[in-house]
This record gives structure tokens, C-alpha cells and sequence, in this order.
């Protein structure tokens, strides 16, 4: 599918997912996969001991609840690995339910070299496919990596000794141990994730937003240099759960494993068009698709 970056806003929209619409209004298939999803994420939200009742208001489970695709897309939600008691990860990830290692921020990349040695790769480029090997890096304070498929975060986050999250693990993540619709919390607070700014497409791209925009315009290097656009990892110090997690709602959209391809998240012009916060998803795009909104993060099991 081609994206399309709507007028004022430039959000990233789809002809097959136009924006998430009520459940009640959507073919029954759309609800069952609502409800698959549900399902799915049920075992790693506790029943008790949480702040707000389980799928009420506020909570991960009732934004996933309230929004469903318009037309059915195929959506590999995974699986959420056991719990393992006593288990630990590096100290660049943050450990989820005793049951998933995450990142702690957004990815970048590090070109291996022949020598063996690694060279910081330009978040403002695609990713070259030419044989060389990029190793997905998760860090403070630095821009993170757009422009980028989820083949290619794929290989880097398994060139780390990671892997790409299970679409399940994601959302399982985003709303901390309370199950929250936002990382820091159940209410949508404008600012405190980096859900707003300049639009690099209106800005640079206008006078060919008529025809509509292509893979040039979508992977100019400029998008993610536009003052006021894209931020660096953890400069909203406030968009974070507590499993010590960063961005998880704005700034980029994140890839997950789902080879039909998704992403989560959101970017700095869009939290809300197909689901608000933790349960916004993108879908209908192929594994291969980027853009200067696509971004990532690794997943790991513990050890």
C-alpha cells in the first residue's frame, strides 16, 4: 500500500486503513481480530493490584477495545514468552513482566566495518543495501534512526543479539506494569510525549503534494532534520513508563515482527489517527516499506 500524508497534519494514513474506526461499525473479521488481540495481551496485565480496573477507561486494554481497522489486514500478533523468575537484561534494555527484555530508547545504528570495528550510521539516511551490516543500538540523547524497514531492524536488532518485538510484547510494554493507555499514565497528556511539531512534508514537499507523495519525497534526509520535528531519544523525560522505557508513544513509529508489517506507536504528527497511544498500529504496509517516520526498538528474551 501506498502511504499518503494527510493536508494540514501530514499523518501517515492508508488507502486500505483510512483511520481507526469504531468497533461496532467495522465487518465482524475487524472485531474478531480486536478481540484476538485482546486476548493475546490478557496473560501479561495483572487482574489485581492495578490502579484502574482492567479494561476500563484509561487502560491499555479499552484503547485497544475502542478503536478496529475499517477493513480487515492481517496482524501476526505473537506471542508473550513465560515468566522467568529472577531474570535480568542488559542494562540498555528494561525487563517487562519478568517475561521480555525491551529497549530502552528508540534505535539507532552502528555500521560494522571490516576491521570488526563499528561507525555511527546518519539517522537522516536509509540504510544501504549493499551488503553492509548494521547493528541496532539502543542509547541516550541521540537522533534515532528513521528511514528505515522492518527487514532492515530486523537484521540489526539480531546483529545485537536481539530481535524485533512481538506485536503483543509492544503493547504488552507501553503502559508499564499498570496496563496504562500512555506510558506515563491512563489520560492523554499533549506535550508530555513528543506528539507534536513541524511538518518536514508541508515544509519541504508542497508543491508536489497534488500529485501525491512517493518513496522521494517520504526519504528526503531533510524530514528528520526540520527544527521542531523528529527529537532525540529521552528528550521528553516525562514520556516514560516504569519499566524505565522511552518514546514509546511519539517521536517515531516502531516496527514489530509482524511480517504482514506493522508499527506502533505513533510519530511526532500522529498518536491518535489508528488508535490512541499504546494502542496506536499502523497496518497494511509490507515488511519492506519505509519512510522518515518509520522507526524501531529490539526486543530480547531474559536471561
Amino acid at each position: 500500500m501506498r502511504t499518503r500524508h494527510l493536508l494540514g497534519l501530514a499523518v501517515v494514513a492508508f488507502a486500505a486503513e483510512a483511520s481507526a474506526a469504531d468497533p461496532a461499525t467495522v465487518p465482524a473479521e475487524c472485531r474478531a481480530q480486536v478481540q484476538n488481540a485482546l486476548k493475546l495481551l490478557e496473560p501479561a496485565l495483572p487482574k489485581t493490584a492495578r490502579k484502574i480496573l482492567p479494561g476500563t477507561i484509561g487502560t491499555i486494554e479499552h484503547a485497544i477495545a475502542t478503536y478496529a481497522p475499517p477493513r480487515l489486514h492481517p496482524v501476526d500478533e505473537g506471542a508473550l514468552g513465560p515468566v522467568k523468575p529472577n531474570a535480568s537484561c542488559p542494562n540498555d534494555m528494561g525487563l517487562v513482566a519478568s517475561r521480555v527484555c525491551v529497549d530502552k530508547w528508540e534505535g539507532t545504528l552502528d555500521e560494522k566495518l571490516p576491521d570488526g570495528s563499528f561507525a555511527p550510521w546518519s539517522p537522516y539516511t536509509i540504510p544501504a543495501m549493499d551488503g553492509r551490516v548494521f547493528v541496532a543500538r539502543s542509547r541516550p540523547n541521540v537522533v534515532p534512526q528513521g528511514y528505515i524497514s522492518a527487514e532492515q531492524a530486523q537484521a540489526a536488532c539480531k546483529e545485537a543479539g536481539k530481535r524485533l518485538c512481538q506485536a503483543v510484547e509492544w503493547r504488552a510494554t507501553c503502559g508499564g506494569s499498570q496496563g496504562y493507555a500512555y506510558p506515563y499514565g491512563p489520560a492523554r497528556v499533549p506535550g508530555r510525549c513528543k506528539d507534536s511539531g513541524a511538518s518536514p512534508m508541508l515544509t519541504f514537499h508542497a508543491s508536489t503534494m497534488r500529485r501525491g507523495w512517493g518513496k522521494t519525497e517520504l526519504n528526503d534526509p531533510r524530514n528528520n532534520q526540520l527544527e521542531g520535528g523528529l527529537a532525540k531519544t529521552g528528550s521528553s523525560p516525562d514520556c516514560v513508563n516504569d519499566y524505565g522505557l522511552f518514546d514509546m508513544v511519539g517521536n517515531l513509529h516502531e516496527w514489530t515482527a509482524d511480517p504482514n508489517g506493522t508499527f506502533q506507536g505513533g510519530y511526532w504528527l500522529d498518536t491518535s489517527q489508528h488508535g490512541e497511544g499504546c494502542a496506536y498500529r499502523t497496518i497494511a504496509h509490507d515488511f519492506g516499506y519505509r519512510d522518515y517516520s518509520t522507526g524501531f526498538r529490539c526486543c530480547a528474551d531474559p536471561r
